[in-house]
């Protein structure tokens, strides 16, 4: 065999090599995990909206849509399957995100009157308590932990948005560099935060200490939403498309798809610390019902 001939078959060799190591990461980020699914419906005279996260206890937040009024309103769902339903006085919409293992409930809600600005809040028992970010226009609140620190974003300009962490009154920024828009979606009791920051596509990622990790799923060429983790570390998420979008857990370097049978499609919206998922699951068309889920 000359040197071309011997060049030529390990090029070949190579590509093959590299061929079969990229069917294998993606028939490994295909996997399906083993899920026990319970559903539930919307309250009568709502309709789902989205299903947000789960607490220690079982205890769904998110948001329902007023059949009659077509107005957004929060709830949340103990987990006897009783609805709870809140709106923000003066609000236009009003959405719970995540809730910790002493009940307490964090979300947004918009102004109803101009010029309709976003707060942040938390609610425990009844008792609304609002965060704004100092000098933004916009302040969202997403989730908080058992230890009282909570995680969401803010914007004071309409090309500029950026995360932090609220803990012990004080605010730390979190801005992936050089990204027009940073969601910090969802925090853990050791401080782990997770969430998506935006450049020509969404990327999930991981942000502790100070320090950015970032993590999308492989077959994501829409983008990677990440919205819940939990304090073993495990986190779950949606891998975009173009017209829908699918739910995983993500473990050890691992994808496993979440899926429910006969399900168009199944989003996830949290996990809490006993491993529970909540979330969402399109049947046929526009039928959607939310679930909680155990998977291995």
């Amino acid at each position: 065999m000359n040197t071309e001939d011997s060049m030529g078959s390990s090029r070949l060799a190579s590509a093959i090599v590299v061929t079969l190591l990229l069917l294998s990461s993606t028939m490994h980020a295909s996997q399906g995990a083993s899920c026990t699914f319970e559903t539930f419906s919307a309250p009568s005279g709502y309709t789902l909206n989205e299903v947000g996260g789960v607490s220690d206890d079982g205890t769904v937040v998110g948001q329902l849509i007023d059949n009659n009024t077509q107005a957004l309103v929060a709830f949340m769902r103990s987990p006897g399957g009783e609805f709870t339903e809140y709106a923000a006085p003066g609000a236009g919409f009003t959405w719970l995100w995540g809730r910790n293992g002493s009940g307490v409930n964090a979300g947004y809600y918009q102004d109803a009157k101009n010029p309709e600005h976003l707060h942040g809040f938390t609610l425990l028992g009844g008792k609304l308590a609002v965060v704004n970010y100092p000098k933004a226009n916009n302040t969202w609140l997403f989730d908080v932990n058992q230890l009282g620190a909570a995680v969401g974003s803010f914007s004071s300009s309409p090309s500029l948005t950026k995360g932090f962490m609220l803990a012990n009154g004080t605010y730390t920024t979190i801005a992936y560099p050089n990204s027009p828009a940073t969601f910090a979606v969802a925090v853990n009791d050791h401080g782990a935060v997770v969430g998506s920051y935006a450049t020509s596509i969404n990327n999930g990622f991981l942000w502790q200490n100070g320090v950015f990790t970032t993590i999308n799923h492989p077959l994501s060429k829409y983008g990677t939403s990440l919205n819940g983790i939990n304090n073993s570390g495990v986190i779950v998420g949606n891998r975009l498309s173009g017209d829908r979008d699918f739910a995983f857990i993500y473990e050890n370097g691992t994808f496993q798809y979440i899926v429910y049978p006969g399900g168009d499609f199944t989003l996830a919206g949290g996990i809490n610390n006993n491993g529970v998922i909540s979330g969402q699951i399109t049947l046929k068309g526009t039928n959607t019902v939310g679930y909680t889920a155990v998977c291995k």
